[in-house]
C-alpha cells in the first residue's frame, strides 16, 4: 500500500512539473516499498530482485524470505541492493538532487544503469547529483548498494557499542528527489537572536548560481500567519520579529522561514531560543532564564535489535506517543546516545518541546581500544560538519555531543575545527576527553553501585544507601577522572550533567541484566520478580532526588527510556522500562516512583539509615527544591508507618520561592516495636502526591 501512495506522489508531481511549475522547488518522496536483493559482489547490480523491503527501515523486515543472520558479523562480505523505479515529468530542470537522509553502511547510488556516486558515511545525509542520468517522461531506475558493519574502512565511524550484538543495515531514514532551478539554495543556517527578536538567515548557494535576490517570508507554524516578508539584503541578512514568541519545553512555539530565488524556493522551521551553559554558576540557561534539565536517554541503535522493533521508529504515530510518554514522567530533556534516529524524531521533539543531547556514535572508551577495532579518528570533523548542517536549525538541538566514554584528543580536535561553523555557539560535550571551551559539558556518569558487582568489594556494612548518598559527592565518572586536567586540579570548572547514574537495570520481564545480575543478589538477597521491580524503582527514585536536590549538576538524565531489553542469552547489559513496548506501557512500579523524583517541584528525606533503635529520637531533615519559574507554597506531610499501619502523621506549612531550596527538620520519637517502618514524605504538585520514601528496620 505504501508503495501506491508513492507512485501517486510520484504522478502528481510530475504533473506539476509537466504543467510548468519547475521553476520552483519540488520534493519527491521516494519512501515505500522497494525491491531488494543481496550478492557477493560489490560492484554487479543483481540481474532480478526476489524481495520486497520497506523504507525507510532495515534489512531485517524484508520479506517475503528473510535474509539470514542479518546484522550479525560473517567471515565473508555481503552487499545489499535496494531498487525502486520513479518518473519525472517533460523535463529536467537545472537542478536534480537524490537525498538519502541516513543509511547503513556506505551508500552508494547507481541511475539507470550508471554509478552516480558514494556516501561513506552512514550517520549523515548522502546528497547525489542526478541530473546527468535522469530521463524526462520515462521511467528511471534508482539501485542503492548498501554493505554491513564489518565493511567500513577506518576513517569511517560505524557506530561500534560494545552492549551491541547486532548491527542491522539498512536506509533507515526517508530518500527524496529534490528538483529546482539553478539558483539552488543548498543551506541555510537560521540564528534566532532571543534579546533582541530578531532571527539572522546565512544563506548558502548552489556553486555557480551567480548573483540572487532572495526574498523570505517569516511564518507563525501553526496558524500560517505571516509576520515578516521583503526582500533579503544579500545572502547573510537579520529580520526583527514583531510580537516574538519564544521556544521552550513548556511553550515549544515554531516558526517558518521561507525563502526564494528566481528558480528555487526553500523552507526551514526554526523557534526563537537561545541555550548556553556558565562556568560561573553550573547551570543551563534557555531563553536567558536558569534552567534545571531533567531528563532521560534514546539509545536507538541497540532498539533497533530488540525483537519488539518491527516498524515502530518509523510509525509517526507510536514516536509522538513516546514523546508525550516522556513528559508525564516531568522530562524535558533527552540525550540521544550512540547513534541518531530518524530525521522525523528532532522534528516531532522541536513540536512537542524537548531540549536534545545530540551524540555522535562513537564509544571506544580508550585510545587502545579505538587501535584494536582499526579505527582511526583524524577525519571525524568532516563527519561533524555534515552532522551540523542537517541538524543547526532545530531548536530541540541544544548540546553538539561528540562522542561516549571515550578517552581521546581527536574529538576534540574535531571540536575545535567545526564548533565556528554553528552561528549559535551550542556547548559540545567531549565524553571522557578534556572539555575544549570552559562552558562546555563535563558529563559525568556516577555509578555508585557499578564497583559492587565485583566479588573483592564487598556491600559497606552501613548498606548501599548510606555509603552512596549521607554526603554531598561532586560527580564523577568523567572528563577529570579519565583527562585529568592540565592544571592539576580535581574537576574541570566546567557545568556538570549527569546522564547516566542508576546501575540498576532489569529486563522488561523482571529479570537482572548481565550487568546486574550478581549486584542484585549480592546486595538486596533474594528477590521476587516484584520485589525486584520496586527495589530498583525506589533506588532509582532515591539517587535521583540526591542528585537533583544538592544541584551539583546543570541536569539529571537517566538511562534510559528506550532500549533493547534481551533476557535470554547472549543476555543485553542495559535495558529500557517499559513492560509492553508497542502500546507504551511502564513498569508501573518504575513510573510511580521515578515520576515523583522528576517532578518540577519535588522533595528528598535526607535520611539513609538502614536500621535505628526504637529509642532514639531524630531530626529528620527534608529537602525541597522548585524548578519551575513561579513560587510554590503548600503542606509538607511526614507519615511513619510499622507493620501496623500508620503510626504518626506530622504536617508543615512550607515556601519555596522559584527556583529555590528549602531545608525543613522535623522531630520524631520512633517509640514503635522492632519491626519494618518505612517514612514517607509528601508534598502535592500541580494536584499531584510527590512521595520521598525511605524504608528501614526497627531495633
Amino acid at each position: 500500500m505504501n508503495g501506491v501512495k508513492t507512485a501517486l506522489a510520484v504522478l502528481c508531481v510530475a504533473a506539476q512539473i509537466a504543467a510548468g511549475t519547475e521553476s520552483r522547488r519540488t520534493i519527491i518522496s521516494l519512501n515505500g516499498t522497494w525491491q531488494i536483493e543481496e550478492t557477493a559482489s560489490p560492484d554487479v547490480l543483481p540481474e532480478s530482485y526476489s524481495g520486497t523491503v520497506p523504507v525507510p527501515g532495515l534489512i531485517d523486515m524484508a520479506g517475503p524470505t528473510p535474509f539470514e543472520d542479518v546484522g550479525y558479523e560473517t567471515a565473508y562480505k555481503r552487499y545489499f541492493w535496494y531498487r525502486r523505479e520513479f518518473t519525472v515529468g517533460d523535463s529536467i530542470p537545472d537542478t536534480a538532487l537524490l537525498k538519502i537522509n541516513k543509511a547503513k553502511f556506505i551508500s552508494q547510488v547507481y541511475v539507470n544503469g550508471k554509478f552516480v556516486g558514494e556516501n561513506p558515511h552512514n550517520f549523515t545525509p548522502g546528497i547525489f547529483d542526478v541530473k546527468r542520468w535522469l530521463k524526462a517522461k520515462k521511467t528511471n531506475e534508482l539501485v542503492v548498494r548498501i554493505t554491513t558493519y564489518e565493511n567500513t574502512p577506518p576513517t569511517i565511524m560505524n557506530g561500534f557499542d560494545a552492549e551491541k550484538k547486532r548491527y542491522i543495515p539498512g536506509i533507515y531514514d526517508d530518500v527524496s528527489l529534490i528538483l529546482s532551478g539553478q539558483q539552488f539554495i543548498e543551506n541555510v543556517q537560521v540564528v534566532p537572536d532571543v534579546e533582541h527578536k530578531a532571527m539572522r538567515a546565512v544563506v548558502q548557494l548552489k556553486s555557480g548560481a551567480g548573483e540572487a535576490a532572495v526574498t523570505y517570508r517569516i511564518r507563525e507554524c501553526n496558524s500560517g500567519k505571516v509576520v515578516a516578508s521583503g526582500e533579503a539584503d544579500g545572502l547573510d541578512f537579520t529580520v526583527p520579529i514583531p510580537g516574538c514568541k519564544l521556544w521552550s519545553p513548556a511553550s515549544p512555539f515554531l516558526y517558518t522561514l521561507e525563502l526564494e530565488t528566481e528558480s528555487d524556493s526553500y523552507s526551514t522551521r526554526f523557534g526563537m531560543r537561545s541555550f548556553r551553559l556558565d562556568h560561573k554558576t553550573g547551570k543551563a540557561y534557555l531563553n536567558g532564564k536558569p534552567f534545571y534539565m531533567h531528563g532521560t536517554n534514546v539509545c536507538i541503535f541497540r532498539f533497533f535489535e530488540d525483537p519488539d522493533r518491527n516498524g515502530l521508529p518509523w510509525d509517526e504515530a507510536w514516536v509522538r506517543k513516546l514523546f508525550r510518554k516522556m513528559k508525564t514522567m516531568h522530562w524535558d530533556s533527552i540525550r540521544f546516545t550512540i547513534g541518531f534516529p530518524p530525521e522525523r524524531w528532532y522534528e516531532i521533539a522541536d513540536e512537542e518541546g524537548f531540549l536534545i543531547q545530540d551524540e555522535y556514535p562513537i564509544w571506544y572508551n580508550n585510545e587502545r581500544r579505538i587501535s584494536l577495532f582499526k579505527k582511526d579518528l583524524s577525519l571525524i570533523h568532516v563527519e561533524f560538519e555534515k552532522w551540523m548542517r542537517e541538524r543547526w536549525n532545530h531548536p530541540c538541538v541544544v548540546i553538539w555531543d561528540a562522542q561516549n566514554e571515550t578517552t581521546t584528543t581527536k574529538t576534540g580536535d574535531a571540536i575545535r575545527k567545526v564548533r565556528h561553523l554553528d552561528l549559535s555557539n551550542r556547548p559540545w560535550d567531549n565524553g571522557r576527553g578534556a572539555p575544549v571551551d570552559i562552558n562546555d559539558v563535563a558529563e559525568v556518569h556516577p555509578y555508585l553501585y557499578n564497583k559492587f558487582r565485583k566479588d573483592e568489594n564487598p556491600i559497606p556494612e552501613e548498606g548501599l544507601l548510606k555509603y552512596a548518598l549521607s554526603t554531598v559527592r561532586i560527580p564523577d565518572n568523567g572528563p577529570a577522572q579519565f583527562t585529568p586536567p592540565v592544571s592539576g586540579a580535581e574537576q574541570y570548572p566546567n557545568p556538570f550533567i549527569i546522564n547516566e547514574y542508576a546501575w540498576l537495570w532489569i529486563n522488561r520481564n523482571g529479570t537482572p541484566t548481565s550487568l546486574t545480575e550478581v549486584l542484585y543478589p549480592k546486595a538486596f538477597g533474594k528477590l521476587t520478580k516484584e520485589q525486584l521491580y520496586t527495589t530498583y524503582a525506589r533506588h532509582l527514585a532515591m539517587k535521583t532526588e540526591y542528585w537533583r536536590v544538592h544541584r551539583k549538576c546543570a541536569g539529571v538524565l537517566q538511562f534510559c527510556v528506550l532500549s533493547y531489553s534481551r533476557p535470554e542469552e547472549p543476555k543485553g547489559e542495559t535495558s529500557d522500562n517499559f513492560v509492553d513496548i508497542k502500546n507504551l506501557i511502564f513498569e508501573p512500579t518504575y513510573e510511580r516512583y521515578v515520576k515523583d523524583a522528576f517532578s518540577p517541584v519535588t522533595l528528598m528525606i535526607d535520611f539513609w539509615e538502614s536500621e535505628v533503635s526504637k529509642d532514639r529520637d531524630e531530626e529528620i531533615r527534608i529537602m525541597i527544591i522548585n524548578d519551575t519559574y513561579t513560587d510554590w507554597a503548600g503542606k509538607l506531610k511526614l507519615t511513619l508507618r510499622n507493620a501496623e499501619g500508620v503510626v504518626f502523621k506530622k504536617r508543615k506549612r512550607v515556601e519555596v520561592d522559584a527556583l529555590g531550596k528549602i531545608s525543613v527538620s522535623i522531630p520524631v520519637q520512633w517509640g514503635v516495636e522492632p519491626g519494618a517502618c518505612s517514612l514517607t514524605a509528601e508534598l502535592k504538585y500541580n494536584g499531584d502526591k510527590v512521595q520521598s520514601i525511605r524504608e528501614f528496620e526497627v531495633r
